[in-house]
């Protein structure tokens, strides 16, 4: 059973209020369309033409343990840690596709798939710090977004 309207309806919902961080200049507030209920956004989620949002998102990448030196550990675990932070950044700039199915034998659930997918160019984005503790790295990275920029794409 796909379960892809449910799933985007419950991200619409969950999207106004995400974990990376979104800054803009003005404070105030826009309503957010769902098919179910309407409520209350934060307007530095929305893109207007004249102002620039920016995007911060933190990517985690971890170390194989097949390693042969500590520099290969922390490059490929850099590496890793950029990919992931490219990724974040286009789950929230242009949003993640979701599809799920369900295997039922004898009323009850056998096998649940979900699988994620998201497709999107990243320019400009910049590397503003990046940590390296015990195996694991950790890039925090940057955009500016203009609304020139969206809708060029």
């Amino acid at each position: 059973m796909k379960y892809f309207l449910v799933l985007a309806t419950l991200l619409g919902l969950s999207s106004c209020y995400a974990q990376t961080d979104v800054k803009e200049q003005t404070t105030q507030n826009v309503a957010c369309q769902t098919p179910q209920k309407q409520q209350t956004c934060p307007s530095n989620l929305v893109l207007k033409k004249n102002k620039k949002i920016l995007i911060n998102v933190v990517g985690q990448g971890v170390a194989p343990s097949n390693t042969t030196s500590p520099a290969q550990a922390y490059a490929l675990a850099k590496r890793a840690a950029i990919a992931d932070a490219y990724r974040l950044i286009a789950e929230k700039v242009k949003g993640v596709r979701i599809d799920g199915q369900d295997l039922i034998q004898n009323m009850m659930v056998k096998r649940s798939t979900i699988r994620t997918a998201v497709a999107a160019m990243i320019q400009n984005a910049n590397i503003v710090e990046t940590k390296f503790q015990e195996g694991l790295c950790e890039v925090e990275m940057e955009i500016y977004l203009s609304y020139s920029d969206i809708m060029q794409k």
